[in-house]
């Protein structure tokens, strides 16, 4: 065992870890990474298949991103961002405006996504205090939904494991049935795949009671929500929802005409909606931000993760100008934004953000997307009638796979066999490094990866299904 893996398991603590068992095992140490590939200290090499927990846009080491980074080294590597301001942040606050959906003009930063969210929650609430709405004190979310882990996101999280601990911790939330077709709770909905290349035209919001065509349901999910958001409307600050894909839920993808439907019932009731798109922003979904596919406007729009292409830590609060405005007044008011942190808009973070979206158009990143997300696309229908998948979901280049025991019943594996587990552990021994949620295998490898190393991803997991043997039909 390395120097660094014995000083790792003597001093760290690693997120969202067991470290019972990550003391019991001899850790991967990465040494360096270049495009779609990482080597560890033996020299090893492997793909990342998971673009390191969805951060990486183009690729490790970029060449244009690394000079961003130089340049701006060789200038200011960091100063507060209280009382004074710099040019990488000023350049990337138009460069977001510009690439937002209309109707937002402001840009707060903050350190992750977790915070961009803390950032919105507390301006929606602080914004209906200035308006005299005292009263708007709660939020609404979805179902399995998931925001961050500082206690303001896990207030609007719908993830048990992640929230009930902190219970009475945690601020008044309400949460909305998820629009998760697999396992609908109105049994309406057969378990078919939900593939969304991003290609599709915007479809028709949903409505309440209206029948879908591709299940013969209701929408009852929206009739729910609306009734939920009529009944406590006055006391709502905002809504929160992850447009398009519920990520750490599974990689849930939402019905075509669901976020339109539900932005809709917000707006008729007066609830401002916030979209976290620390997950989807930045091409994932095959747009720049999710909340296009449905033409959805939002009037906070949280982003992090990809915003510096996976360099530094970095994140955004965008919102409109009747917010922003909602905030001005004389000294003694005190109606400032009481919120911050030490690292906003570090110089560094900023200057690669914003060579990193010019990556985008430069290289045409959107456009190369394409045939990678129908590869992807083709890939999971072949998934789909194997005994061991329950269902295949997709939107964009954001893709999951869940693993069943019984196909007939859709029931799960029993915790303690680790299904996803297994199959991330024969994908590591093919090259390829993936890390499931639960027994969801997520499909999430950098916008960048060529043609060949995507197929090797895919045949990686295929194969690490394939291994998990027979189960019941």
């Amino acid at each position: 065992m390395s120097r660094a893996a014995r000083l790792d398991k003597q001093y760290l603590w690693h997120p969202f870890t067991q470290q019972a068992e990550w003391e019991k095992g001899d850790p991967l140490v990465v040494s360096r990474a270049r495009g779609a590939r990482f080597w560890d200290e033996r020299g090893r090499s492997f793909l990342d298949g998971v673009s390191s927990l969805w951060v990486t846009a183009h690729g490790h080491r970029h060449p244009a991103l690394d000079r961003a980074l130089k340049r701006q080294l060789g200038r200011v590597a960091h100063t507060t961002f209280l009382g004074l301001t710099h040019a990488p942040a000023a350049e990337l606050g138009k460069a977001l405006i510009d690439l937002a959906p209309p109707g937002l003009h402001r840009v707060f930063y903050s350190d992750n996504g977790a915070t961009a969210v803390e950032v919105a929650l507390k301006m929606a609430f602080q914004y209906w205090i200035h308006r005299g709405e005292h009263r708007r004190t709660e939020f609404l979310a979805l179902e399995g939904s998931y925001h961050g882990d500082t206690l303001g996101a896990v207030s609007v999280g719908g993830i048990a494991a992640f929230q009930k601990k902190f219970g009475p911790l945690l601020f008044k939330s309400h949460f909305v049935p998820a629009p998760h077709c697999f396992r609908c709770p109105s049994r309406n909905a057969p378990p078919a795949p939900e593939l969304r290349t991003g290609d599709e035209p915007v479809p028709a919001p949903g409505r309440p009671g209206a029948r879908r065509a591709e299940t013969g349901c209701r929408w009852e999910c929206l009739g729910a929500a609306e009734k939920i958001v009529q009944k406590n409307s006055r006391r709502l600050a905002a809504a929160i929802v992850e447009p398009l894909v519920q990520g750490a839920a599974g990689m849930r993808v939402m019905p075509a005409g669901y976020l339109a439907g539900l932005a809709r019932i917000l707006k008729k009731n007066g609830v401002p909606l916030i979209a976290d798109e620390v997950a989807t922003g930045f091409g994932r979904t095959g747009r720049m931000f999710a909340v296009e596919h449905e033409g959805v406007r939002p009037d906070f729009l949280c982003v992090a993760k990809a915003l510096t292409g996976g360099y530094l830590p970095l994140a955004a609060t965008l919102t409109g100008e009747k917010v922003y405005r909602a905030f001005l007044g004389r000294y003694e008011e005190f109606k400032t934004f009481f919120h911050g942190h030490s690292y906003t808009a570090n110089p560094l973070a900023c200057a690669v953000a914003l060579e990193n979206l010019r990556v985008y158009r430069r290289e045409d990143t959107l456009g190369k997307l394409r045939p990678k997300r129908r590869r992807l696309t083709e890939f999971l229908r072949g998934l789909a009638a194997d005994p061991r998948v329950g269902h295949v979901r997709q939107m964009g280049f954001m893709a999951g796979v869940e693993l069943v025991s019984d196909k007939k019943t859709n029931r799960s594996f029993p915790v303690s066999f680790r299904a996803g587990a297994r199959v991330g552990r024969a994908a590591l021994a093919r090259g390829v490094w993936t890390r499931p949620l639960g027994d969801v295998l997520v499909v999430l490898p950098p916008l960048g990866v060529s043609m060949r190393d995507l197929n090797r991803v895919l045949g990686a997991l295929g194969a690490g299904i394939a291994g998990l043997g027979f189960v019941k039909k």
